[in-house]
């Protein structure tokens, strides 16, 4: 996600009331920070990271205003200039680890260190000279056991390019179509991060297909063991194809079918190389910036209930035809059941939901929405246009009495 170049399908979230407890074999999602970083990120249930990438810390507060709450790298820092600033707007940064940083690492602004981005791709080897092949595993990982010597305290975050969801592509050299290499990346770091802008690629294997950031996302969670976080890169801007632009919806999109995969943080990719240069193109966007916006405040409205362990086996989703992919994730908080589903195909489908939970709800409320879907025997179908999400709540009498 160099600062170099590379649709809002509808969202709907499905909460269930019900005094069910916990789904034996529930799995704990890695979110928040952990103990042993004991300068990093909040570890309280309120925060998800939602961060920028590479911005002048000057517009921190209207990055703030738009519900980002973190900024991930520095350009050329960081800098006592750059630090102060970021103070100034309560805004916490996760940054390269300069002798700078090390000297004020009892700054509580900075949340955590980074690697070089990309390390995965082809390395320039100077102007002229062509590339070279990436940066080895191995010394990823020795360069992490450096960087948590120097400080244990906060977390190391690793981005990787378009490789973890796309195998042949071109830009990763010699190592392109070696998937292997992942796992052994995913060992030199904390949190594990990864980007693919799909509604402008230039490629027709990729452009438009969103489900290659859900792909990128369970694979990475894979390659990692499910034992650390892993965070994604949102498009929001034209980037490198002055023709094409994501959409609201398909931003929203994008966002929703990333945390529904595993996604523990986001960083949205705002600038633009075409038409025009834009470092922070997002800003200059009114329609983008006021969608972005919402779709931060209803994450962070969520982050209590995303910050919650996923529960497997409490629900089960029935496509309507082998082409369809609808994928979902179950959530449970204070006596409520939340189901977050999403279209994974470029296509309208239908899907019904088996549940095994609240079996006193009759009917279900898709929220954001003013509709209600009849539940019968917990079981229930929705309609989805092409990478729709949806968002359903079901109230369990007996649960509200208690």
């Amino acid at each position: 996600m160099k600062a170099t170049a590379r649709r809002f399908p509808a969202f709907i979230a499905l909460c269930i009331l019900s005094h069910a407890g916990p789904t034996p074999g529930a799995e704990v999602s890695p979110g928040r920070g952990e103990p042993r970083w004991t300068n990093g990120l909040s570890r309280d249930e309120t925060y998800f990271p939602i961060g920028v990438w590479l911005q002048n810390p000057r517009n921190a507060p209207r990055y703030k205003a738009a519900g980002i709450n973190l900024y991930v790298g520095l350009w050329s820092g960081p800098t006592a200039e750059q630090i102060g600033a970021l103070e100034k707007a309560a805004m916490r940064v996760i940054c390269g680890q300069n002798p700078f940083a090390l000297a004020n690492k009892d700054n509580p602004v900075i949340a955590g260190w980074m690697h070089g981005d990309e390390p995965d791709n082809a390395q320039s080897l100077g102007s002229g000279k062509g590339f070279g092949p990436p940066i080895a595993p191995e010394r990823i990982v020795a360069d992490y056991t450096r960087l948590r010597a120097a400080d244990p305290t906060r977390p190391v975050l690793l981005n990787l390019g378009q490789g973890v969801a796309w195998d042949n592509y071109i830009g990763r050299g010699v190592r392109r179509n070696h998937p292997e290499d992942y796992p052994e990346y995913a060992k030199g770091c904390d949190i594990a991060s990864f980007d693919i802008y799909p509604a402008v690629h230039g490629s027709p294997e990729i452009a438009g297909k969103l489900e290659y950031v859900a792909r990128g996302v369970e694979r990475l969670v894979r390659w990692s063991g499910g034992e650390k976080p892993v965070w994604n890169c949102i498009e929001c801007t034209h980037i490198d194809n002055a023709a094409i632009k994501p959409t609201p919806e398909q931003v929203r999109a994008e966002v929703w079918m990333a945390l529904i995969r595993g996604s523990r943080g986001l960083i949205y990719f705002v600038h633009q190389f075409k038409p025009s240069f834009k470092e922070a193109a997002l800003l200059d966007d009114p329609e983008m910036l006021a969608a972005v916006t919402a779709i931060n405040a209803q994450v962070r409205e969520l982050a209590p209930v995303l910050n919650r362990p996923t529960v497997s086996d409490a629900v089960a989703v029935e496509p309507s035809s082998a082409e369809t992919e609808v994928a979902f994730m179950v959530k449970q908080q204070q006596g409520t059941t939340y189901l977050f589903a999403v279209n994974l195909r470029n296509q309208p489908a239908q899907a019904t939901f088996r549940l095994g939970v609240a079996p006193g709800a009759s009917e279900v409320k898709v929220l954001g929405e003013t509709r209600t879907i009849p539940l019968r025997a917990r079981i229930f179908a929705d309609t989805f246009g092409p990478y729709q999400v949806h968002l359903y709540c079901l109230k369990d009498p007996d649960a509200q009495s208690k």
